[in-house]
């Protein structure tokens, strides 16, 4: 059960309307998550970076990269709403999360959001590496922050018990995750 309510749109003042409408002409739904950041629209506006991010980063790394890289740090973190989000996308892909075939670069983000959301003071030396060998500064300061970004909607989806959304029942990583434990 959420600790926050999600916001209802019938009962919302005129900005979050706005909100709820775009949310749903650019992506045909509204999530969770989205509903429950829109009590308070600059909050839901700073987490709505991680698109202006995405955006940023994807000429330069693709899609199936960026979808890589914040399913480590969602899976990571165990956040259900963000890691089944990415399961599902992974999967209606045709990938296979458990066993994703990657490239050099997508290796390297998968490491680098694995490392992150495990341990961000101990990310390994040759992550560093890699990502000063493959780009320049600036696109190595996105990454960060599109990280940063993925990290905080990790957390507060997790702090603020948002409910999952019923597209992903199907995909629940927690679910998965309890399954392996039990044998």
């Amino acid at each position: 059960m959420s600790y926050i309510p999600m916001t209802e749109y019938d009962s919302a003042d005129e900005a979050v309307k706005r909100e709820y409408d775009d949310q749903i002409a650019k992506h045909g739904r509204i999530t969770n998550m989205k509903r429950t950041l829109l009590h308070n629209v600059p909050s839901f506006k700073a987490y709505m970076e991680w698109y202006t991010l995405y955006d940023e980063l994807k000429p330069v790394l693709g899609d199936r990269a960026l979808q890589i890289f914040s399913y480590a740090i969602s899976n990571g973190n165990d956040c259900e709403i963000c890691g089944s989000f990415f399961n599902k996308i992974l999967r209606d892909n045709g990938d296979d999360p458990d066993d994703l075939k990657l490239n050099e670069t997508e290796e390297l983000l998968y490491t680098l959001g694995t490392a992150i959301s495990i341990d961000p003071h101990d990310i390994p030396d040759f992550v560093y590496e890699g990502l000063k060998a493959k780009f320049p500064d600036d696109v190595i300061v996105t990454i960060f922050a599109f990280a940063g970004i993925m990290y905080a909607t990790n957390l507060f989806n997790t702090v603020c018990k948002v409910d999952l959304d019923e597209v992903l029942y199907d995909y629940n990583i927690m679910k998965k995750k309890e399954e392996k434990q039990n044998g």
